[in-house]
């Protein structure tokens, strides 16, 4: 799981790991005869494991499709302190209107959905369906993005499983550069433009695995022993988000160096610079002078400097 939070010398929505958990996969289950769990029954576990942590504040989980489970939508946000999701949702999900308010002394089970709407792929062509324009800030790393959205409520229902209250949201582009699509919000007061500023920040959690890819060495576990791999990937993770503190600390203290290249221009520090700021940090408080006057000879400042700014940038 991981925090989307502004990140103010990066000037944009960073992802920070902070809790992970690692899902064996069915097949593996089946090898080792072990009882095997589902995708969205560890997600339900983290959720109800950080609203313990963080009971008074508001939280919002942004998702990609594989959460859209009415199970887990179910559980999350009908329970006693509940959790809010915004997920993809499916063009062809059954959506209906809430039931209708019980009558006294009606006999049978209370009704749980009321009268079937139309699907949201017919919705998409409707000519009578009214769009919203809105301008979505930070749109996949672009800026600022216009998009055309409609929304309304409904319940989403599925024949023996839980019936959610739900925001959706259609998403078309007037320019045609990306297929329409279709968010939920278990809560249903978000307007359609927080819901989908939301879901673009969902994309830094991909960014952040690349960086920790690339600067950081996560790949493929090719350990001998199974509890070296069960580690390596959370503290490689938990790694990026310690960095990214520290810099942010040191900031103050320590003017930021913003390495160029030939074929690409940066404004910003990115997190290669805020890795080679931390370690000029940790650097400094290592080095230290012989006391022998034979073994020390003068380095000018200037080249003293150059060569510690290729050694930190060093992967």
């Amino acid at each position: 799981m991981m925090l989307l939070v502004e990140i103010s010398w990066a000037q944009r929505v960073w992802a920070l790991s902070f809790l992970t958990v690692l899902a064996p996969s069915e097949r593996y289950s089946q090898q080792y005869k072990l009882r095997h769990k589902k995708l969205i029954d560890w997600a339900r576990q983290i959720i109800f494991q950080v609203k313990r942590w963080l009971p008074n504040r508001e939280l919002v989980v942004v998702a990609d499709s594989s959460f859209a489970a009415l199970e887990l939508l179910a559980a999350v946000s009908q329970a006693v302190m509940p959790v809010h999701i915004i997920t993809r949702l499916r063009l062809d999900a059954a959506l209906y209107e809430p039931a209708p308010e019980r009558t006294p002394n009606t006999m049978g089970r209370p009704r749980l959905k009321g009268a079937r709407l139309p699907n949201l792929e017919q919705v998409l062509v409707y000519p009578q369906t009214q769009w919203q324009t809105i301008k979505v800030n930070r749109w996949y790393g672009e800026g600022e993005r216009q998009v055309e959205v409609c929304t309304g409520t409904a319940v989403w229902y599925h024949t023996g499983l839980p019936v959610v209250p739900i925001r959706w949201v259609l998403v078309r582009d007037p320019l045609g550069k990306f297929e329409s699509q279709a968010l939920l919000s278990t809560n249903q007061e978000y307007s359609p433009k927080q819901i989908l500023e939301w879901f673009v920040r969902r994309w830094q959690i991909e960014v952040t695995f690349e960086e920790v890819r690339k600067h950081l060495g996560m790949e493929t576990q090719r350990q001998w022993s199974d509890q070296s791999i069960a580690r390596t990937t959370p503290t490689l993770l938990g790694l990026f988000s310690l960095v990214v503190i520290l810099a942010d600390h040191l900031q103050a203290n320590f003017s930021w160096t913003i390495k160029q290249t030939i074929w690409y221009s940066k404004a910003l520090p990115t997190f290669s610079d805020a890795l080679a700021l931390v370690r000029r940090f940790l650097w400094a408080s290592t080095f230290s002078t012989s006391s022998e006057t034979t073994q020390m000879i003068k380095v000018p400042l200037l080249l003293f400097e150059r060569l510690r700014d290729i050694a930190v940038y060093a992967t």
